[in-house]
């Protein structure tokens, strides 16, 4: 994983839950959320720090969608070069013979 230079904003945002409940499916933390969060926890978050968790949300289920692939890579690998899908490629055919 990449460094993280604010844990404590990743660990309020997974202390928020991620994401919420929205009919069928998920939705980014909402400023409501955010909201009753600061009020139960008498944390007071900075305007652009309720930003970046809203935006860490969004991303958080961008990456989920994402991931429901079998060929999504891993969010912090680079991407897959042409000469990798070549040496694969070469190997499989090997072993298939």
């Amino acid at each position: 994983m990449p460094p993280n230079p604010a844990p404590h904003i990743t660990d309020w945002l997974i202390e928020m839950g991620l994401t919420e409940a929205a009919g069928m499916g998920t939705a980014a933390i909402s400023s409501r959320e955010l909201a009753a969060w600061q009020d139960n926890t008498g944390i007071r978050l900075e305007p652009w720090v309720g930003r970046l968790i809203r935006k860490l949300s969004k991303a958080y289920i961008a990456e989920g969608r994402l991931a429901e692939s079998e060929n999504c890579p891993a969010p912090w690998r680079a991407p897959v070069s042409q000469r990798e899908v070549d040496i694969e490629d070469a190997q499989l055919r090997k072993l298939l013979g």
